[in-house]
């Protein structure tokens, strides 16, 4: 098993003498990961547990985790958060934030999270009941940039859960409630795969890695045309596909540190075709032969 773990840190860019920070929330996926990377990687793993304050269990949780990594020889530490808004969104927010000001306190470049290919499935799901694009339906990144200096890596995105909770079951893992809470949409589409023989996680969870490569792609062409068709805040979008129009003009307003939602832009676009001025937010776009993106004026006061 260590193998297969150490050659996906491989694939993934991480150096073999490299330390790893490890998020455990004490659960079978992440308690599998710890076991993995402490195998794959002796002497090289720190572990992190992020206590949100939202279950009176998770301090006893993480505590639990803390006695794992001490017998593992693992540096752990428990990190403690804040929620704010909404309980999902809050708590990933703050979750990822603590996670990665602990990796530059650790100076450790890489951050490793138990994203297995069941939970790839389940996002790809969700995301085409949304009506996601291209982006979306790649789902989770196996790797992408956390904060300065600090990637976030997926080392188990071909791994299935059952897989891990087999290797995690001696650990006696904490079960959290929420995953079995119909309020969320993650449960519904868990239990979609499981009611629907032909949906298969792996095919799936491959699917989504093809999407992924495909969104790479469209990202590069993007560049290319960027450098060739954006000058001085203008844009020449003649004869260019949809997709990559989009793409720029996108990136023109990141220009501008706006970052309009997509129905948004797709008005602004249409609008442009029609030969129509729009203001979105602080930019004002004017159409021609080249698209000109300014600083919108203020607007009148009474």
């Amino acid at each position: 098993m260590n193998a297969r773990f150490a050659a996906a840190l491989a694939a993934l860019g991480v150096p073999e003498d490299e330390a790893i920070g490890v998020a455990v929330s004490g659960g079978p996926d992440s308690l599998a990961l710890l076991l993995l990377a402490a195998e794959a990687q002796p002497g090289r793993v720190r572990a992190a547990t992020v206590d949100h304050g939202l279950r009176p269990e998770a301090r006893a949780e993480a505590d639990a985790v803390a006695a794992v990594c001490a017998r593992l020889g693992v540096p752990h530490a428990i990190l403690s958060v804040a929620v704010e808004g909404s309980v999902q969104a809050g708590a990933r927010a703050a979750r990822y934030a603590a996670l990665a000001d602990w990796c530059r306190a650790q100076a450790l470049n890489w951050l490793a999270t138990a994203h297995h290919a069941d939970d790839q499935a389940e996002t790809l799901l969700m995301r085409i009941a949304r009506g996601a694009g291209l982006s979306g339906l790649a789902g989770v990144r196996a790797r992408r940039p956390l904060s300065e200096g600090v990637t976030l890596i997926r080392p188990l995105l071909d791994w299935r859960k059952a897989e891990l909770e087999t290797l995690a079951a001696p650990l006696s893992p904490a079960l959290d409630p929420s995953n079995a809470d119909p309020a969320y949409d993650r449960t519904a589409a868990r239990a979609l795969l499981a009611s629907t023989p032909w949906l298969e996680a792996e095919r799936l969870a491959a699917s989504a890695a093809h999407l992924a490569e495909a969104e790479a792609a469209l990202h590069w062409a993007a560049d290319q045309a960027f450098a060739e068709r954006v000058r001085d805040d203008t844009l020449d979008p003649a004869g260019l596909p949809p997709e990559i129009v989009r793409r720029l003009v996108l990136h023109i307003f990141a220009a501008f540190g706006e970052a309009p939602r997509g129905p948004e832009l797709a008005r602004l676009i249409a609008a442009l075709q029609e030969g129509r001025a729009v203001t979105l937010g602080t930019v004002k776009a004017s159409p021609g032969r080249r698209w000109t993106f300014a600083p919108a004026p203020p607007r009148r006061t009474g």
